[in-house]
């Protein structure tokens, strides 16, 4: 990206310091991107001119991270117009390809973490390999790993013999406990952070039995922090001369997740405490509906919508402390209550008063509500290497939080397969045709 400083000069985008960020060139005088064939040909040919539709447009982005929170923090990076290099190892490449259901070279986990990337397959272990790496950190803005510690220094591709060559690169680390303490070496995935921050304790069904949520909040949330902890170092890095080191564990953010909750729990001596009834899951005459009437307002709706009006005055639940008190007698009077009735019962009472309430969906019957529909939250994806696996169908993406979905209906960028851009990728940092057969004869590098 080439920008003018308050200076009148052009500066490259990556040492741009002190300038209004609003002031650019026209496109015409920026470097193109050069579409090419294949599934990402829509990221290959993002504009580099920098808008609120890519602001990261223009930004070098080598991702050797591997699972989910790495690698879908990269993502929203080429989502929001970085150019997104993905390092993968021969073979199998990232392991999240083989988490799950496998759909020919890729999983659901890894068709959402590699949206919009370009993908290279690298012996990392070979000299050879590493010399590949380096070429491709040259000018690069940001280099994203997921290793345990001391695993990435045995590469040679620690921070600091990044940063010697590259000074103002940021530099993200993502780890399971962290880059110090006792646990730091532990392989983790989200159910172990889960475990260990205590989430699964606080999250107990009825049964009394901890469980493991099944969304998979830690290594999102994980994604989450990372990408905001770059967006506010790329935004700092005009003024600075140096690039800078950023650690993010699955551990901090599960935690950062959960501070309310901790907090409280600290608070109440270590026993969270309900926060009022009646309010939870209940079951109705067809599914299931979620609802809470904690104050006294809403616990006479509720009464009223139940057609037991009287119960509002009844001494044992006259206030939401006597109520939480007394929630055994008031769950076996509410339960067989709500559940004589269906939604459409609930939902016209309900509405109609004002409480506040939820059928529980499943995702198919989530996908074709419509409002779902009509505010284009979920983006169809056709996502190539789908019929390897003998699946013809788009896929559901959902549109990302705060960017307007895109014209053609689908992120930026398909997901690549394994190896898919290492030819083209090779050729764009300066190695000769021949030069690449013999990497690829080698086996340094393999495409897809």
């Amino acid at each position: 990206m080439v920008c003018l400083g308050r200076d009148g000069l052009r500066h490259d985008w990556r040492n741009c310091r002190r300038h209004p960020p609003h002031i650019a060139l026209p496109a015409g005088a920026l470097r193109g991107m050069v579409p090419t064939e294949g599934t990402n040909s829509q990221a290959n040919a993002r504009p580099e001119q920098m808008s609120y539709d890519v602001p990261f447009a223009g930004l070098k982005v080598v991702d050797l991270s591997q699972g989910i929170a790495g690698p879908y923090c990269a993502m929203l990076l080429a989502q929001y117009g970085a150019d997104v290099i993905k390092v993968e190892g021969i073979g199998d490449g990232d392991w999240a390809r083989t988490l799950g259901t496998r759909y020919g070279n890729h999983s659901t986990f890894s068709i959402i973490g590699n949206l919009g990337k370009k993908s290279i397959a690298v012996d990392l272990k070979s000299e050879a390999g590493k010399q590949v790496v380096w070429r491709l950190l040259k000018g690069a803005d940001v280099f994203l790993e997921g290793f345990r510690p001391r695993v990435i220094k045995r590469l040679g591709f620690d921070y600091d013999a990044v940063a010697q060559r590259e000074p103002r690169l940021l530099y993200l680390s993502i780890s399971g406990f962290g880059q110090t303490g006792p646990l730091s070496s532990r392989p983790a995935m989200d159910p172990v952070l889960q475990a260990y921050t205590g989430l699964m304790n606080e999250n107990r069904g009825e049964d009394g039995i901890p469980h493991r949520v099944p969304v998979i909040v830690v290594d999102m949330s994980t994604a989450l922090y990372a990408f905001q902890a770059l967006s506010a170092a790329l935004y700092a890095r005009r003024d600075e001369t140096r690039g800078r080191y950023i650690d993010v564990s699955l551990m901090q953010a599960a935690t950062a997740l959960q501070s309310i909750r901790l907090m409280a729990c600290h608070l109440e001596g270590g026993v969270m405490k309900p926060g009022g009834a009646p309010g939870g899951v209940f079951r109705i005459a067809d599914g299931w509906m979620s609802l809470l009437a904690f104050n006294d307002r809403d616990w006479r709706i509720l009464c009223k919508a139940m057609q037991m009006p009287a119960l509002a005055d009844d001494p044992r639940f006259a206030t939401p402390k006597l109520r939480l008190a007394n929630d055994v007698a008031l769950y076996a009077i509410a339960r067989p209550a709500i559940a004589a009735e269906p939604w459409a019962v609930w939902t016209r009472r309900l509405t109609e008063a004002g409480l506040m309430h939820e059928r529980l969906n499943s995702y198919a019957e989530f996908l074709d509500q419509p409002h779902v529909r009509e505010t284009g939250l979920i983006q169809w994806l056709t996502q190539a290497g789908l019929n390897q696996a003998g699946l013809n169908q788009a896929v559901p993406v959902p549109a990302l939080p705060g960017m307007l979905p895109q014209a053609e209906g689908t992120p930026r960028g398909t997901a690549p397969v394994t190896g898919q851009h290492t030819t083209e990728v090779l050729a764009e940092h300066g190695y000769a045709a021949a030069e690449i057969g013999a990497l690829l004869a080698q086996g340094t590098v393999a495409a897809g």
